[in-house]
């Protein structure tokens, strides 16, 4: 079953142009790791070492998380990091993470606002990813805000394995 997990914010003045994210197991798990696949086209050489990652997570009103991460140490946190080329040249590029989430987060419904810019201060990406914790099948929140781009079944890909344990939750 494919579902929207990410909202792509971007517009065309974007560096990255995300064609595809896709998510396993598409349901993930506290304290479970979760595999997130980008697929895009990069309009101009970036050093990902630069990149500038603006993490907000709000449950409800409240605001949990207000915090700025390079993008190589926000992918240490979650117990991974950059592979490949640091400083890719424009043109089509694709990454992999394993990303480990945490133990524990507060059982409610969240969104995390993910916004990167580059070293030389260009909006490099802005995607939402709402979260629904309440349950014990954790399934994210679908919906939009005006002007957002859902990537869903064309675009989002979420795939559970047979192999993996229970349902799992995202980043």
């Amino acid at each position: 079953m494919s579902i929207p997990l990410v909202e792509d914010m971007s517009d065309d003045s974007y560096v990255l142009d995300i064609h595809d994210i896709t998510l396993t197991p598409a349901w993930p798990s506290l304290g479970r790791q979760v595999r997130w696949e980008m697929d895009g086209h990069l309009k101009e050489s970036v050093d990902l070492t630069k990149v500038v990652c603006d993490v907000v997570m709000k449950f409800g009103p409240v605001k949990m998380l207000d915090t700025k991460y390079r993008l190589p140490d926000l992918l240490a946190r979650m117990g991974a990091r950059l592979s490949g080329d640091p400083r890719p040249p424009a043109g089509p590029w694709k990454q992999a993470w394993d990303l480990q989430l945490p133990e524990t987060v507060p059982v409610a419904e969240q969104r995390i606002r993910l916004r990167a810019r580059t070293g030389t201060g260009k909006n490099f990406f802005a995607l939402d990813i709402p979260f629904d914790f309440r349950r014990r099948t954790h399934r994210a929140m679908t919906g939009g805000g005006a002007g957002s781009r859902v990537l869903g079944p064309t675009h989002c890909r979420c795939q559970d394995s047979l192999s993996s344990s229970p349902v799992a939750e995202l980043l």
